[in-house]
């Protein structure tokens, strides 16, 4: 699944290219129940002639800002992917959704596994019907400090890294990112989320700070499927210290780096150096 650093490549891409452009009374829903809200009749009505103002993220989010107030909030899921295209460009097999714009050229939603979603509305109604309104703080905000990162861990008995997936407590970290982050803090992922001190508490901020901004740079990591609105594969994945690198060697301590379980999750640790 894509999570922030992916999301935000995708964001940079749909920036430098929507605002100003508007929807044209085009919008063709190949798949309806791509439409989370409204009902896929009242999208197509709601979208026509609202221009772009501008394109933002939040969490795994992303928010394509109208010139009504309204949002086109769109989630990725697991193989959801927005790309350009004109009109008479052979469709994807997986299109979910195609939206016309001024400029004569289409913003596609494809999506093989069927679990994206779009939705369309004012901000209150958006946050009614997603995850949106209760997301915690944004990892990459200068707000994001040691302290109110305890403060979100504080009395949570659960392991730590379940609890770094939870987007109440920290917004867009997924799988990939929460192992990176754990093993640049030394921090082993069954370890209890309240039970971390002072500087191990610093050094997961400091962790998840690292490992989501070195990945931004490098346009996210793509194993299989994730592609940007170009199509082009994020190059973060030779970066990766511990994820699905089980049985090789540990790039800090040497010891053979581990996986397990944790929270119905597939987790990449190493032993010997996070405690």
């Amino acid at each position: 699944m894509p999570e922030l650093p992916e999301v935000q490549s995708v964001v940079d891409e749909l920036a430098a290219r929507l605002p100003g452009r508007t929807f044209t009374g085009g919008s063709d829903l190949l798949w309806a129940p791509v439409v989370g809200h409204p009902d896929p009749e009242g999208f197509g009505e709601r979208l026509e002639g609202r221009t772009v103002s501008g394109v933002r993220r939040r969490a795994k989010y992303i928010i394509i800002d109208l010139d009504d107030g309204q949002v086109l909030v769109v989630h990725l899921r697991m193989t959801g992917r927005l790309h350009f295209a004109a009109p008479d460009e052979a469709a994807d097999r997986h299109l979910r959704a195609r939206l016309s714009l001024d400029d004569a050229t289409e913003l596609r939603f494809a999506d093989m596994r069927k679990f994206g979603r779009l939705y369309l509305g004012p901000v209150a109604e958006i946050e009614a019907v997603t995850a949106l309104g209760a997301l915690g703080p944004e990892p990459l905000e200068p707000a994001f400090t040691a302290s109110l990162l305890g403060a979100r861990l504080a009395g949570k008995r659960g392991p730590i890294k379940s609890a770094l997936l939870d987007q109440s407590v920290v917004s867009g970290l997924g799988n990939i990112y929460a192992d990176e982050a754990l093993f640049r803090a030394g921090i082993a992922p069954r370890r209890a989320a309240g039970s971390l001190t002072e500087a191990e508490l610093s050094a997961l901020r400091d962790g998840i700070v690292a490992t989501l901004s070195e990945a931004v740079e490098r346009g996210g990591t793509s194993f299989r499927n994730y592609l940007s609105v170009a199509g082009r594969r994020g190059s973060n994945m030779p970066n990766l210290r511990v994820f699905r690198r089980d049985g090789e060697s540990c790039l800090r301590c040497g010891t053979v780096l581990a996986r397990t379980v944790v929270g119905g999750r597939g987790t990449h640790w190493c032993p010997g150096c996070q405690q």
